[in-house]
């Protein structure tokens, strides 16, 4: 009589390299990716906060006719660097001294987002000061995505 082997059941080595390999391949596309979406979302945040700022800036001028402090009346520049003006990953404040004309507003990315600086001035002219690799620098527009262009 002859005995029949059990059959074996599982999975062979073969079989398990190639999930891993494609688990690889899928995770090397969608980290990137995520990662990306996450600066964007950041960026907002910032973006969000400039303009914010801005309309405070603006408020304080359609009072007093000038960016300045005037009497009582505090610029909302002259207010301190506090915890209320750290937005996310992000420093809100105003870059120098706004005259009575003029004015610029800059969000400097901190942690995470160190080398992004963002500004708006009293024109809404946005412009994107500095950036990491990836993301440019325009005097035009804010860069919000890697790769976009000026």
């Amino acid at each position: 009589m002859s005995h029949a082997l059990p059959r074996q059941r599982g999975f062979t080595l073969i079989e398990v390299m190639i999930v891993v390999a494609i688990i690889a391949i899928l995770a090397s596309i969608a980290i990137p990716s995520y990662r990306d979406y996450i600066i964007r979302g950041q960026l907002t945040e910032a973006t969000t906060a400039l303009s914010g700022y801005r309309a405070k800036m603006e408020r304080h001028f359609q009072d007093n006719r000038d960016y300045r402090t005037v009497g009582t009346f505090v610029t909302p520049c002259a207010l301190g660097n506090d915890a209320s003006r750290t937005i996310g990953k992000f420093v809100v404040s105003c870059a120098g001294t706004p005259t009575s004309t003029t004015y610029i507003v800059q969000a400097v990315g901190t942690g995470s987002m160190s080398g992004f600086t963002l500004s708006v001035n009293e024109k809404d002219e946005q412009k994107s000061d500095a950036g990491p690799a990836g993301y440019g620098v325009c005097a035009r527009h804010w860069i919000l995505k890697r790769g976009q262009a000026c």
